[in-house]
């Protein structure tokens, strides 16, 4: 009975301990979050407005580039945001440089395949682009019809639908040839 009574013991103590996991530990840092967390250095924020994003139903989303400047490297990104109301808390995207190339031309493949999709008339389908910091773009289709939306944080439920795909690929365009002349103009 000992032995059995220890065996349950010590097999519940190996399975809670297994069990377990840091949540910090899963969670993997953006690459906004691994440029500014550095420490022991000066680091620059310098913003630049952007048009913002018409939302389906009510509001906007307010858009900028955010260039950090640090002592051996500039790095560049789009930032989104979902401004907090009294019903929601903000969400904000950081996507950066390297990734809003790979947006855009994730964009444009897209665009160029939502009549089919439309045309096919499915009960539902969703086609969309992830981004390794986990940003969405994208759209489903539903009775026949594109829905256009972003999901801006990867851990939280932070989608937003958009008026429509035009609007999205100006500003995204926009904001990669933005960043383009950021670039040539600090020179990092």
């Amino acid at each position: 009975m000992k032995k059995i009574l220890l065996f349950m013991l010590l097999s519940m103590f190996c399975l809670t301990s297994f069990g377990q996991t840091n949540n910090e530990a899963a969670k993997k840092l953006t690459k906004f979050e691994e440029f500014t967390s550095k420490t022991g250095r000066i680091t620059k924020f310098v913003d630049v407005n952007m048009p913002r994003i018409s939302e389906s139903f009510l509001g906007s989303l307010v858009t900028g580039i955010r260039t950090i400047m640090g002592s051996d490297r500039n790095a560049y990104f789009y930032r989104i945001e979902e401004p907090e109301t009294d019903r929601r808390v903000a969400h904000i995207a950081m996507i950066e440089y390297s990734d809003l190339v790979e947006v855009n031309k994730a964009l444009a493949k897209l665009v160029g395949e939502v009549d089919a999709d439309c045309n096919a008339n499915p009960d539902y389908l969703e086609n969309k682009f992830v981004t390794d910091d986990g940003f969405e773009v994208g759209y489903y289709v539903s009775k026949g019809k594109a829905n256009w939306y972003l999901k801006l944080e990867r851990y939280e439920s932070s989608t937003v639908f958009v008026k429509n795909a035009e609007e999205l690929t100006s500003n995204f365009t926009a904001a990669q040839k933005k960043i383009e002349e950021l670039r040539v103009q600090y020179g990092k």
